[in-house]
């Protein structure tokens, strides 16, 4: 295979971006910025989510069970940037963000357009990111967009011209 052909067609595919937050099992939060997330199903509505599988929002997700997708909006390349490293919970804040605690105990970050509670369903555990396949059992709309919804979510592409994930 040409290895420079299969990362630029890879990279081709469009991602959103997305913080993955996690209760851990002793009372913390684990926090990830997600790239590789999709719609599965309908009823029940499901979605799946590639997580790395050596971090640690990936141990909490697994141990818990559940999590909560944080949905970035155009403009939040902050937060994108900030939970690339692992999340700091200081001042009420995780890594700079106000957040809450969802009915599952992981964080909604405020400033999120929109925010989805989920319980695991099943992981497939392949590759260096496991997907999580888990079920939508709550979601938040902080503000409504404005046009397309799909239009109002953060980018890859959004984080710089040398910023890729994947390939």
């Amino acid at each position: 295979m040409d290895e420079q052909a299969k990362k630029t067609a890879l990279r081709m595919i469009p991602y959103g971006i997305y913080v993955m937050t996690a209760k851990t099992a002793d009372g913390g939060v684990a926090a990830a910025t997600v790239n590789w997330v999709t719609q599965t199903a309908f009823a029940p509505p499901l979605i799946a989510v590639g997580v790395k599988a050596d971090s640690g929002t990936y141990a909490a997700v697994k141990a818990s069970k559940q999590f909560v997708l944080n949905v970035l909006g155009k403009g939040q390349q902050g937060p994108a940037f900030a939970f690339f490293k692992p999340a700091q919970l200081e001042n009420g804040k995780l890594s700079g963000e106000p957040f809450h605690p969802a009915s599952n105990g992981a964080p909604i970050l405020d400033n999120a357009p929109a925010a989805l509670e989920c319980k695991v369903a099943e992981i497939v555990a392949l590759g260096d990111h496991h997907v999580v396949v888990a079920e939508v059992t709550n979601a938040h709309l902080h503000r409504e967009p404005t046009g397309r919804p799909d239009e109002a979510v953060l980018e890859m592409k959004d984080l710089g011209p040398k910023v890729f994930y994947g390939g």
